[in-house]
């Protein structure tokens, strides 16, 4: 009885058994790498520490060096209250833009302020307005945070806040900004 013989193959063994290794090492390489790079995402973690000072990216503020904005700037408080936990003023990271202050810990997103902004492209004939202690604002909501924009004084002041955060900082602010800026009309024209 004669023997079939063997089906030749496409590849040498021993080439064969170098790729097969070389694969094996890289699947091992990559997970190993997304193990040490990749295993923290401090946005996903709410008991991530954030330390050192809040980096702010500069948006166009053309008022932010005004009389008003520095009022406002030097009357805002030390701290905010924000659902029950004290938000202490933080440094920014140099170059901080001019016009812009946060309070926040290092376990929470900070609550951002920016005074002297451009009019928000959002305010219209048909906003809804809200009044907070006398002072009326535009909210703009984006996913996990809002800004607030102050649209009844002569600069235009924007407080983002995260979800999170409660209504204890938009009322402190509102009290700062109705006891140190004049209100005025609202310009929904632009």
């Amino acid at each position: 009885m004669a023997q079939e013989p063997e089906p030749a193959s496409l590849l040498p063994r021993p080439l064969l058994v170098v790729a097969l290794g070389l694969t094996a090492l890289l699947v091992v390489g990559v997970a190993a790498a997304g193990l040490v790079l990749g295993g923290r995402d401090d946005a996903a973690d709410p008991s991530a520490v954030r330390t050192g000072p809040v980096a702010l990216v500069p948006v166009p503020a053309p008022k932010a060096g005004s009389a008003e904005c520095a009022a406002l700037l030097g009357a805002l408080p030390a701290q905010l209250l924000s659902g029950g936990v004290t938000l202490p003023r933080r440094e920014l990271a140099a170059p901080a833009p001019a016009g812009a202050l946060a309070w926040g810990d290092e376990r929470h997103e900070p609550v951002v302020l920016r005074c002297g902004l451009d009019r928000p492209g959002d305010l219209t004939p048909t906003s809804q307005l809200r009044i907070i202690s006398d002072v009326q604002w535009l909210e703009v909501s984006d996913g996990g945070s809002a800004t607030w924009y102050v649209v009844d004084r002569p600069v235009y002041v924007a407080l983002t806040v995260p979800s999170d955060a409660g209504t204890g900082p938009l009322q402190d602010v509102s009290t700062t900004i109705r006891d140190t800026l004049a209100k005025g009309p609202v310009d929904t024209k632009g």
